[in-house]
């Protein structure tokens, strides 16, 4: 038995139940009403137990005379409030919606509705495929980001969401990396508190270290409520990049909202116990370069590498946030820095370390092709013909021994080409098509996190045709059942990959540091691409077509943007509109 029963109360046309989780601790009460409109003679008869209830309604029915019975549910869940504070919650709330009828409940939703939408839709005009199912594929993929996303007050985002239960509810860095990017454009506020419930795992997460003799704070790859949950260390634990994600996360949050009060509050802490790992993990070489060593990136296929480029980037990125984060807390906010150093021993020696481990991280090049190998090793293994493969022994893992895949050059999902759109201002454009066009043939596409990333990449070094081809994998993974598993679930990260590839990709939307910059690349295919970014407080309006694109803040002070590398500052009352020859 899974949930302990703890309450058991049914009461005229009301039903009270609690439980206790038996192993977490966790509390849940669920309170249930019947409103009864029946003209006709009836009586009711509620029942209920620990496992089982029913509410009998028995009527001398008559024809034409209608019967009408509206159900009203509320959840109440928590892991500090006993069952009798949840029921009482439960109580009031039903209380409420008895109160106000079921008009005021329906119009509340169409509130919440209309303002995720306002913010999150995203128009498409489709030339290829039918305009109006491609249109409803996107619609669609943003209808399951909210569904899953909506309540996530206290708790992560399975990688199914709400829709199944493959994974066993567990978080991976899906929501960090995909879903994160969306809610920071779209809906702040739950950005921030998945933010926060990753801090609540920082306990978890040291003890995690002191098993693997770091220091700081190690997040698990894979978890529900804080522990490693991997049943692989060589595609889950060695998956150290996962800590580099988070700490992009928070800054990609703080420069999208501009909350640096966020540093103060919980992501300081988590950008110091990261960094910490990735200082104790690394050495410094005979070369004086700064090595990582024995992990595995974003790329499963190839595991328990040295010198993974994603990871040392990434590792890096969190190296000189944590140590520019820290000085800017100081500067900004001496208290809250002083009461952070002193309950983390943080000395300021510490980030002068940070800050010359990551001058001095190693990054593998390879100056024959000009591409930057996956790891230290990866372009001297034999290439894995995926032409030759047949169809029917796809994904790889489930047909091939692990060992016989780590020892070829083939790609589960993007690595670098992960790395060049987290990191983009690390690569020139030139470096980009290099190595898309290498790593490219070479990826499986056997994980559903991949297709999205690719769109975007292609969409930066001009690649039109395979842009679009990702973004219909990444758009219709479920939709047409792509990787043949939908039955398992929604894939939520591929859905906001569908919308990164869309903003991202064909919109050209990038920040860094704080500054926003609109770069379109439509492709000839589409008529028009429409979307929202809430950016700073200010609400951003953007509709491209291939001969007019147009700007337009409609809430806040204004804003300065950089389009097409020209510098504009947007304010309300007056669009910017561009006007372009057809390219």
């Amino acid at each position: 038995r899974v949930l302990e029963p703890r309450l058991v109360d049914a009461e005229d046309d009301r039903l009270m139940l609690g439980y206790r989780t038996v192993n977490s601790g966790m509390t849940l009460a669920v309170g249930v009403d019947h409103v009864l409109d029946v003209a006709s003679p009836h009586e009711v008869l509620l029942t209920a137990d620990a496992d089982d209830s029913e509410l009998v309604l028995t009527v001398a029915a008559e024809p034409g005379v209608a019967i009408r019975m509206e159900k009203y549910v509320v959840y109440q869940t928590s892991r500090s409030r006993s069952v009798d504070e949840l029921a009482e919650r439960c109580h009031t709330a039903l209380d409420r919606v008895l109160g106000d009828g079921f008009e005021a409940l329906l119009a509340t939703q169409r509130t919440c509705l209309d303002r995720f939408w306002d913010r999150a839709d995203v128009t498409l005009e489709d030339t290829v495929r039918h305009p109006v199912r491609m249109q409803q594929a996107v619609r669609w993929n943003l209808f399951h980001l909210a569904q899953a996303t909506w309540r996530a007050e206290g708790a992560g985002i399975p990688a199914k969401g709400l829709t199944g239960d493959a994974y066993d509810g567990h978080y991976f860095w899906d929501t960090e990396t995909w879903v994160l990017p969306f809610l920071a454009y779209t809906q702040p506020r739950i950005a921030r508190n998945l933010l926060r419930f990753r801090h609540s795992m920082l306990p978890s997460a040291r003890v995690r270290a002191r098993e693997l003799d770091l220091r700081g704070a190690l997040f698990p790859w894979r978890t529900i409520r804080g522990d490693e949950a991997s049943a692989s260390y060589q595609a889950g634990t060695a998956q150290f990049h996962l800590n580099a994600d988070i700490a992009y996360a928070i800054r990609r949050y703080i420069d999208v909202r501009g909350d640096t009060g966020f540093l103060a509050e919980t992501g300081g802490e988590i950008l110091v116990e990261t960094a910490r790992v990735w200082h104790d993990l690394g050495f410094y070489g005979d070369d004086d370069c700064f090595h990582i060593h024995g992990v595995t990136g974003p790329d499963e296929y190839t595991a328990m590498v040295d010198d993974n480029a994603y990871t040392n980037l990434m590792a890096r990125l969190n190296l000189n946030y944590a140590a520019v984060a820290m000085r800017r807390l100081a500067d900004e906010q001496p208290d809250a820095f002083d009461r952070l150093a002193g309950d983390l021993a943080l000395v300021p020696s510490e980030l002068d370390d940070w800050d010359r481990a990551a001058a001095r991280m190693f990054v593998p090049h390879d100056p024959g092709s000009g591409i930057t190998p996956q790891d230290a090793t990866f372009l001297s293994h034999e290439r894995w013909d995926l032409e030759a493969t047949p169809s029917q022994q796809f994904p790889l893992l489930l047909h091939h021994h692990p060992i016989t895949i780590y020892r070829r050059q083939v790609l589960k999902q993007a690595d670098v080409v992960m790395a060049m759109l987290l990191l983009g201002n690390e690569f020139t454009l030139e470096q980009k098509r290099r190595n898309f066009e290498y790593y490219d043939p070479i990826t499986t596409g056997d994980s559903s996190l991949s297709a999205s990333i690719q769109s975007v990449v292609a969409s930066e070094i001009g690649d039109e045709e395979a842009a679009c081809r990702y973004l219909d994998f990444a758009l219709l993974m479920d939709l047409a059942d792509v990787a043949g598993n939908a039955t398992d679930g929604v894939h939520i990260a591929s859905a906001a990959g569908g919308w990164m590839g869309l903003v991202f990709g064909f919109g050209g939307v990038r920040d860094f540091d704080g500054r926003l910059t609109i770069d379109p690349r439509l492709p000839a295919r589409y008529r028009s691409l429409g979307f929202s970014l809430r950016f700073h407080d200010r609400q951003l309006r953007v509709r491209l077509a291939h001969r007019l694109e147009r700007y337009e803040l409609t809430e806040g002070d204004p804003l300065a943007v950089t389009i097409r590398g020209g510098r504009h500052t947007l304010v309300r009352g007056t669009a910017l509109e561009i006007h372009r020859d057809r390219v």
